[in-house]
C-alpha cells in the first residue's frame, strides 16, 4: 500500500495548493514527517469538454476514507499548516472558512471561464456566418455567379497575410480570436455533408436503375483514377525538386463527445418528437415543428457513429450511421403520424429560407467551411511555400483530370447529360461542388451532394490499403492523393492513422475545391465540358 501514495496524494495536494494559494499566498504549509499510507481515495473524473478543450477534475471518494491509515485533517481557521498523522479512531475532517471561500472562488472562476468560452464561440462563429450570409446576398444582388464564400476566403487570407507582414501580433490575435469557431467547424464538419444522404431516396427516385449503376461505376473508377494521377504526379515532382520535409504547424484536434452531450440530444429528440406528433404545426409549419427532432436524430447518429471502434468504422462510417439515424427517425414519425416517409424527408430539406428544415440548418454551415479554409492555409503557409511545386502541380492536374475524365466517361457509357453534369465535381468538397453545379443549367444539386459524399466514403474506407498497394510511401504524396480524390472524408480517415500526412491533406483538400471552382467559373471551360458531355 505504501507505493500507492505517490500516485494519488500529490495530485490532490497540488490541486489543494492551487486553489487555496489564490487567496492565502502567505500561509505556510507544513507536512508532519510521519509515515504516510494511502488507499488512493482520489480518482480522475471524466473530462469536462468545451469545444475541443478539456478540463480534468478530480473526484473524492468518501467511501474510501475509513480505509486509509493516515487520514488528512484540515485544522481550524487559525491554523497555518496541514497536518498528517496516524490515528486508530475514525477520523473527521474540518474545513476552514477560508478554505471554503477559496474553493468557492475557484468554482466561480471556472464557471465564469466557461461562460466566457461560450460567448467567445458564439461571437466568433456568428461573425463567420454573418459574413457568409452578407456575401451571398451581395453576389445575388449583383448577379455574380462566382462563389461568394470563395471570394470571402480570399479576402480573409489576404488580410491575414498583410497583417502578418506588417503587424504579426495582429495576425496572431485574429487567429486566436477565431480559434473556437474553427474548432467547432472542424468538430462538426462531417455533419454538414449528411443532408444529401438523408434525402437520397428522394434524389434518386426518378433516376433509372441503369443510370444509377453507371454513376456508381464512375464514382468507384473515377476515385481510383484521380488518386493515381495526384499521387504519381506528387512523387514525380518530388523526385525533381528534392525538397526535404520539415515539421508542419501542429493542428488542433477536436475532443470526443461526452455522455452529457449525447444524453442532452436524446432528451431533445424525445421531447420534440412527441411535440411534433401531437402538435404538428406548433412552430408555424410542419417543417419547423419537425426540425428539432430531425436535427437531434442526425446529431445523435453522428455522435454514436464517432464512438464506434475503428474496425467497425471501416465498414460502418459515422456518416452512414448519421444518415441512417435521421432516416429511421423520419420513417418512425411518418409511420406513427401516418404521413409516410417521403413527406417527412421533404420537411428535412426544404431548400426554402423562409421555411427551413434540419438539413437546411446543417447545410447553412457549408459557406463557413469555405471561409475557414483561409485560416487553415494561413496556418500552413510556410509548408505551402516550401512544397509549392508538389502541391500545386498535383492539385491542378488531378482537378482538371477529374472534371474532364468524368465528362468523357459519362458520355462513353451513355449517361444522361444532365446526370453527367451533376456529378462533374465528384472529387470536390460539397460546399464548393454545389457552387460549381449551380453554374450549369439543369443540374441536380441533391444528386451532386450525394455523389460527392459517396466518393468520400469510398475513399475513407479504401484509401489507406490502396495507397499501400500502389507503394506510395511519401507522406506528401499520400496526403495529396487522398485529399484530391476523396476530399474531407478521405482526409479524416487517413490523418487519423497517419498524422504526418494531415497538413498536406488539409492543404490539398482546400486547394482542390478552390481551383475547381476557379476554372469552372471561366465560361470557356464550362462550354468545353458541356461539349464533351454532349
Amino acid at each position: 500500500m505504501a507505493s500507492s501514495a505517490p500516485s494519488a496524494t500529490p495530485q490532490y495536494l497540488s490541486h489543494f495548493l492551487l486553489t487555496t494559494n489564490l487567496h492565502h499566498s502567505k500561509q505556510h504549509l507544513f507536512l508532519h514527517p510521519q509515515p504516510f499510507v494511502s488507499t488512493t481515495p482520489y480518482s480522475k473524473a471524466s473530462p469536462v469538454v468545451f469545444n475541443g478543450l478539456q478540463t480534468i477534475r478530480y473526484r473524492y471518494h468518501s467511501s474510501n476514507l475509513h480505509k486509509s491509515s493516515v487520514p488528512i485533517r484540515f485544522l481550524e481557521p487559525n491554523s497555518r499548516f496541514l497536518q498528517m498523522e496516524c490515528q486508530d479512531n475514525s477520523s473527521s475532517r474540518k474545513f476552514s472558512t477560508k478554505s471554503l471561500s477559496s474553493d468557492g472562488s475557484a468554482t466561480s472562476s471556472t464557471l465564469s471561464q466557461s461562460v466566457f468560452g461560450v460567448l467567445h464561440l458564439l461571437v466568433s462563429l456568428g461573425i463567420i456566418l454573418a459574413m457568409d450570409k452578407l456575401l451571398k446576398k451581395a453576389f445575388v444582388a449583383a448577379a455574380i455567379k462566382f462563389p461568394s464564400a470563395l471570394f470571402g476566403m480570399f479576402c480573409i487570407f489576404s488580410v491575414l497575410m498583410i497583417l502578418d507582414s506588417t503587424i504579426p501580433a495582429a495576425a496572431t490575435s485574429l487567429m486566436n480570436f477565431f480559434e473556437p469557431a474553427l474548432l467547432f467547424i472542424q468538430r462538426w464538419l462531417p455533419l454538414f455533408y449528411v443532408p444529401s444522404l438523408v434525402v437520397l431516396p428522394l434524389s434518386v427516385k426518378d433516376i433509372p436503375a441503369a443510370s444509377g449503376i453507371k454513376i456508381c461505376f464512375i464514382i468507384a473508377g473515377g476515385w481510383l483514377a484521380s488518386l493515381c494521377v495526384a499521387g504519381f504526379t506528387a512523387i514525380s515532382v518530388r523526385k525533381i525538386v528534392k525538397t526535404e520535409m520539415t515539421d508542419a504547424e501542429p493542428m488542433a484536434k477536436p475532443s470526443p463527445f461526452s455522455p452529457i452531450e449525447i444524453w442532452t440530444w436524446c432528451g431533445i429528440f424525445l421531447v420534440s418528437f412527441a411535440a411534433a406528433l401531437f402538435y404538428p404545426t406548433s412552430l408555424g409549419t410542419t417543417a419547423r415543428t419537425c426540425l428539432p427532432f430531425l436535427l437531434a436524430s442526425t446529431v445523435i447518429g453522428y455522435m454514436v457513429g464517432s464512438g464506434l471502434p475503428s474496425a467497425v468504422k471501416k465498414i460502418f462510417h459515422p456518416i452512414i450511421c448519421c444518415a441512417l439515424s435521421a432516416d429511421l427517425a423520419a420513417f418512425a414519425f411518418g409511420y406513427v403520424s401516418r404521413s409516410g416517409l417521403d413527406p417527412v424527408l421533404g420537411y428535412y430539406l426544404t431548400k426554402a429560407s423562409s421555411n427551413p428544415g434540419a438539413g437546411d440548418v446543417l447545410m447553412g454551415f457549408l459557406g463557413s467551411v469555405i471561409l475557414s479554409f483561409a485560416f487553415s492555409m494561413f496556418k500552413q503557409r510556410k509548408l505551402v511555400k516550401r512544397h509549392a511545386a508538389e502541391i500545386f502541380t498535383s492539385v491542378i492536374l488531378s482537378t482538371v483530370f477529374s472534371l474532364y475524365s468524368t465528362a468523357l466517361i459519362g458520355r462513353l457509357v451513355g449517361l444522361e447529360p444532365t446526370l453527367t453534369v451533376s456529378i462533374l465535381p465528384r472529387c470536390i468538397t460539397v460546399a464548393l461542388a454545389l457552387s460549381i453545379v449551380s453554374l450549369f443549367e439543369g443540374a441536380n444539386s441533391s444528386l451532386t451532394a450525394a455523389v460527392v459524399v459517396v466518393t468520400g466514403l469510398v475513399g475513407a474506407n479504401f484509401v489507406q490499403a490502396t495507397l499501400d498497394k500502389l507503394q506510395f510511401r511519401d507522406p506528401i504524396a499520400r496526403g495529396i492523393a487522398t485529399a484530391s480524390s476523396a476530399h474531407g472524408l478521405g482526409t479524416a480517415a487517413l490523418s487519423a492513422k497517419e498524422p504526418e500526412a494531415l497538413p498536406f491533406c488539409a492543404i490539398a483538400y482546400a486547394l482542390t475545391g478552390i481551383f475547381g471552382s476557379l476554372i469552372c467559373s471561366v465560361p470557356a471551360v464550362r462550354q468545353s465540358l458541356l461539349a464533351i458531355v454532349g
